[in-house]
């Protein structure tokens, strides 16, 4: 699995835990930006590791701002995202069985670095069912197409 990662200033930090702790489980991924706590647009790198994501270079993307609200927003403007902001083990499971989301987004402000990692590895480590969830998905599809020309 190839990860693309990327944050805002106020996601940095959290940024830097997650990639090691990529490292640690040899995660292969590669850092979109930003690289300080240096003040910058979220959406710039929503809109990277967006674009890596569809592209089909990277299987799933991970995206940090302070609250996970803003830099998801972004992502979600590009046709075939599926980004959801999450804070706990639960939310995380749901939104790949049941929304297989391509992006998760963290609040670095609203999770600390322990829950993060947890929602990580669930979110990395959770597969989508299909089926019925299947059928929803390609209705999100065509409400994207409807409106993204």
């Amino acid at each position: 699995m190839k990860i693309a990662i990327g944050s805002d200033h106020g996601g940095f930090s959290l940024k830097e835990i997650i990639k090691e702790h990529l490292q640690q489980k040899s995660i292969e991924f590669k850092d979109f930006g930003t690289d300080s706590e240096a003040s910058c647009d979220y959406s710039e790198f929503a809109e990277a590791v967006g674009e890596a994501v569809v592209s089909g270079i990277y299987d799933r993307g991970i995206i940090i701002c302070g609250t996970g609200i803003g830099i998801s927003i972004a992502a979600n403007k590009i046709p075939g995202v599926r980004c959801a902001v999450v804070g706990d083990c639960f939310s995380a499971k749901a939104t790949r069985q049941h929304n297989d989301t391509n992006i998760l987004a963290l609040g670095a402000r609203v999770v600390g670095s322990g829950l993060a990692l947890e929602i990580v590895d669930t979110w990395l480590g959770t597969e989508f069912e299909g089926g019925r969830h299947q059928q929803r998905i390609d209705k999100i599809t065509e409400i994207e197409k409807k409106y993204c020309r």
